[in-house]
């Protein structure tokens, strides 16, 4: 019987996309446990995550498996990170080629590199929600309907997923983490999640459409990336989340830590549908640039996304802190980095 892997002090462990949100969270984590981290960060790529912290930095193409395999070698462990978290790009095939082909590359660099455990990053946006418009919450366990896998991020990242899960039964030693809806700090660019609060702090949401979202802390999910690994079964999947909350409740909360003002107005659905659909037609196909309201965006406003993690608590000891908690560390965050203009600045608490 195969024993659980444990982080030692001093082990090689590669982080791809380790200077992104979630990655440098997971890098931060694991220096914590005092491991030799190796940071693989895309060509060019922001480094601002990574400065002042003891770690390797790698310029690495995830695409190019020539580069990962070098950057990957004797890494006793991986946490694959790296992606294409977005709702709009220029070039759609490099959603294919990031999501997909980046992680074949990372798996084919493990084996030959005798990797002992991989932890790769999915999303729950590769799950089923015809029960959350019942109030049920997902689960690992509830499949999607192919035909609502809206936008490049979520096919690519269903078609990556289930690449990694057939690599996993013909051996790749490999456990998956689903996070939820992490907010906190570092989310640079930020984030599509992170880009909700900073809208909200500069005064870019006057109204908001009844949905639900399950918040987490971006520390308690890293924290999660590292039970997984080392309590985690390989080829199984967990639900690293924290609580389920309306998006007047998000706000209010937000509201709660800023002293901002919280938006009084909701809208219906249908409205927020339409005006993603004009945005990404106008600006993404005729204009060819990101839009102001992707369509991806606003289904994902529309949608209630309710989760459980109860697995990931049983199985694995997770827990997670209070969500008002979340959404102060990352109120505070960009009001620190210079995101919040200076009118809405002055007014935070």
């Amino acid at each position: 019987m195969s024993t659980q892997p444990t982080i030692a002090e001093g082990d090689r462990v590669v982080v791809t996309g380790a200077a992104g949100f979630i990655g440098s969270a997971v890098v931060r984590a694991l220096l914590g446990r005092h491991a030799k981290v190796v940071a693989l960060n895309e060509p060019g790529g922001d480094v601002a995550n990574l400065q002042d912290l003891d770690v390797d930095v790698i310029e690495v193409d995830v695409r190019n498996s020539d580069m990962v395999t070098k950057a990957c070698d004797g890494a006793r462990f991986i946490f694959h990170l790296a992606a294409i978290y977005r709702f709009w790009a220029p070039r759609p095939q490099d959603f294919y080629d990031v999501n997909v082909g980046g992680a074949l590359n990372v798996i084919e660099a493990a084996r030959r590199g005798g990797c002992e455990r991989i932890v790769y990053t999915s999303t729950v946006g590769v799950l089923g929600l015809d029960g959350a418009a019942r109030g049920e919450a997902a689960d690992e366990t509830s499949y999607a309907d192919v035909a609502h896998l809206f936008g490049l991020y979520k096919r690519t990242k269903y078609v990556a997923e289930h690449e990694v899960l057939r690599a996993t039964a013909q051996g790749a030693p490999v456990s998956l983490v689903l996070p939820t809806f992490p907010i906190g700090p570092g989310d640079v660019r930020p984030t599509p999640t992170g880009k909700l609060v900073l809208d909200y702090l500069n005064g870019k949401i006057p109204a908001f459409v009844d949905t639900t979202l399950n918040v987490v802390h971006v520390d308690d999910l890293a924290a999660g990336h590292l039970l997984a690994l080392e309590q985690g079964a390989i080829g199984r999947s967990y639900i690293i989340g924290g609580e389920n909350m309306g998006m007047g409740a998000l706000l209010a909360g937000l509201a709660a830590v800023t002293g901002l003002p919280a938006p009084k107005l909701q809208v219906p659905r249908s409205l927020a549908l339409g005006v993603g659909a004009l945005s990404q037609l106008v600006e993404g196909r005729l204009l060819k640039r990101e839009p102001f309201a992707a369509l991806e965006a606003a289904r994902m406003s529309t949608t209630n996304m309710m989760f459980n993690d109860g697995r990931a608590r049983a199985e694995l000891g997770y827990s997670s802190r209070p969500a008002i908690e979340a959404m102060a560390d990352a109120a505070q965050w960009f009001a620190k980095n210079g995101y919040v203009v200076p009118k809405r600045l002055a007014l935070m608490n």
